[in-house]
């Protein structure tokens, strides 16, 4: 649910987008996010950070062709993606913007979505404060935001997974904490919160978590950094592979409505 993606080149960052999604957590929360959107037929939907398309075609099969689904992203080599990935759906448009000052008329929108999105935002409240000009009264928003403070993995080495967990929420990602501010976010600028959900991704199995969490290469940069010692480093990685495996995170989604009246 987030790499070390400033690193990654943009192939690389597809594939490791298309391998969440496709991970039983990743498709455990999408589905939640798609069903509290509560998308209709007819209904007009916006994916902010809509990445390489991934979740474009089920929001466009699920407002039909009498809807719209717009994706915006500010990543050129995303938006050729996305384009591609939709070609078959003629009421898809896919955009270049940011999220902190969208292309699009205030209350123009009836639903919107973002998707570990915010973390990565100079302005998360900012991004928001937009969802909530462009989003009609009554319409929804979804967020879903991992929330990294509460990365734990397991090892007899507990101060080297510290040390890794610490640079994950001071280097790695800019916003480490997003996920447990969603609703005070959300009603600071001016949405009610319909709901909030906390679920535990756990991964048991080294390789699997390794395509989320690419703890090799974040490793390598902290130890570079100075923030983990080499030796120790290489050694935790080792004990990581060679027994029993426990990773685990709590991974946030929050549903936010405009509401009809100013009262």
């Amino acid at each position: 649910m987030t790499p070390p993606s400033s690193t990654l080149r943009a192939a690389d960052q597809i594939a490791y987008l298309d391998q969440a999604a496709a991970s039983d957590p990743g498709r455990q929360y999408k589905q939640q996010l798609l069903t509290a959107l509560d998308l209709r037929p007819g209904h007009v939907v916006l994916d902010v950070g809509c990445g390489p398309g991934t979740d474009l075609p089920a929001l466009a099969n699920a407002v039909g062709d009498r809807g719209a689904v717009i994706g915006i992203d500010h990543d050129p080599a995303m938006l050729e993606q996305a384009q591609q990935r939709t070609a078959a759906h003629t009421h898809v448009t896919v955009r270049a913007g940011d999220a902190h000052a969208l292309p699009l008329d205030d209350a123009s929108i009836d639903r919107a979505r973002t998707d570990r999105v915010l973390q990565h935002l100079t302005d998360p409240r900012q991004a928001l404060a937009e969802l909530r000009r462009v989003v009609r009264p009554g319409g929804l928003v979804a967020l879903a935001e991992p929330d990294w403070d509460t990365l734990a993995i397991d090892a007899a080495d507990t101060a080297t997974s510290r040390a890794y967990t610490r640079y994950v929420t001071s280097k790695v990602v800019r916003n480490a904490a997003i996920g447990r501010q969603l609703g005070r976010l959300l009603n600071d600028v001016g949405f009610e919160v319909a709901s909030i959900q906390a679920t535990v991704a756990m991964f048991h199995d080294y390789q699997a978590a390794d395509a989320i969490l690419r703890m090799p290469a974040v490793a390598q940069r902290a130890w570079q950094s100075g923030a983990l010692d080499e030796n120790a480093a290489r050694t935790w990685l080792t004990s990581l592979t060679n027994g029993p495996f426990l990773a685990a995170f709590t991974f946030f989604t929050a549903i936010g409505r405009v509401p009809t009246t100013n009262s």
